[in-house]
């Protein structure tokens, strides 16, 4: 629980991993391109105090997540989401059995979501049934720019991706992490195109699709899509450092997921170990919408409550100290989502 000015945060990080980019993980050139381009946006985004070596970068260790995550950050809570990379990692870069084991010594402050990858075909959908059994999983983690093979990335509207979409709802999968943001050296910049979101949240709406980076730096096209689609979520993951950095820029971030989408489904996240969360959640709850940007609401405790945790702990029915919980209340209106309200106010405005 973090506390600020007499009031108390319950801080949910929706999106950690535990990595291994070291020399003899790496399969190729390629898994060194991916764990510097890691690197180089954790050095180029952090406060010169947030900056490690390079060295402790390429892998950190359950150990030092506990106390990065938990002992020094603050989280109340926190969800894996790997990456498999297995063309690039000889034992793929997210940790399975690591991550898992520590899901299980500390299932009070762990969940641990899986992947899949629609190339793997049939004996892909055996394998995700098998994984659901064995890790309990309600989400998972995609990454559709992954290599498999000679393809250099997958869509969510393929057919056979619909196949693993509809093992999702037969197994109470119901939350879909998937990475849609900056483009990481050496994967495709167009695979991780926002653009099949819409379709494939259109025919799951029993599905929740978290788009990982808010579509970063596709930030109109995901908005034009999540405000249509009720059951797409954004993820702030990388959008969250642009805070020290950028902070006009973030403003800007937030302020158009607040008008489009609303402050219930935005998800806050560190992308531990890219950045660690205690600074983030600080500057955060610190943070306010520059004054001269009038076209964006001030941000309210109560949104910052809910980004910081409680919509993700709604998501995945985790528990929260009633001292920490908001009076419940219907969804927040936001901007053209609501189109209906708009001609009501206009139709009054005008005095027919």
């Amino acid at each position: 629980m973090y506390t600020k000015d007499g009031e108390k945060y319950h801080v949910v990080d929706a999106h950690i991993a535990l990595w291994d980019g070291r020399p003899e993980n790496q399969r190729n050139v390629h898994g060194k391109q991916f764990i510097d381009c890691f690197y180089d946006y954790h050095r180029n985004l952090s406060p010169e105090s947030e900056t490690w070596g390079y060295e402790e970068y390429l892998y950190q260790g359950g150990e030092r997540l506990m106390r990065d995550v938990f002992v020094d950050g603050i989280v109340d809570h926190a969800i894996f989401q790997p990456a498999r990379l297995a063309e690039f990692y000889h034992r793929g870069f997210g940790q399975t059995d690591e991550a898992w084991a520590l899901t299980q010594a500390h299932p009070d402050k762990l969940t641990y979501n899986h992947y899949w990858d629609s190339r793997d075909g049939e004996n892909g959908l055996d394998q995700l049934r098998a994984d659901a059994e064995r890790f309990g999983l309600k989400g998972v983690k995609l990454y559709t720019a992954d290599w498999h093979g000679e393809s250099r990335g997958w869509k969510l509207d393929d057919p056979m991706a619909y196949r693993y979409f509809e093992v999702c709802q037969e197994l109470g999968i119901t939350n879909i992490h998937v990475h849609k943001g900056p483009t990481i050296r050496p994967l495709d910049r167009d695979a991780f195109d926002v653009a099949d979101v819409d379709h494939a949240a259109t025919d799951f709406p029993d599905l929740t699709f978290v788009v990982e980076h808010c579509g970063l730096p596709r930030l109109e096209d995901f908005c034009w899509i999540a405000t249509q689609e009720p059951n797409v979520y954004a993820g702030l993951a990388v959008a969250m450092p642009f805070i020290h950095t950028r902070p006009r820029y973030f403003a800007q971030i937030i302020g158009e997921l607040l008008y489009w989408i609303g402050e219930d489904r935005i998800l806050f996240s560190s992308d531990y170990a890219l950045w660690t969360p205690k600074w983030l959640v600080e500057r955060f709850v610190d943070f306010q919408i520059p004054e001269d940007l009038t076209e964006y609401a001030p941000l309210t405790t109560a949104q910052k409550k809910k980004v910081l945790g409680l919509n993700a702990a709604r998501l995945y029915d985790l528990p929260v100290p009633a001292e920490l919980r908001l009076p419940e209340a219907g969804e927040t209106a936001t901007g053209p989502r609501q189109p209906e309200a708009a001609d009501l106010a206009v139709a009054g405005g005008s005095g027919r």
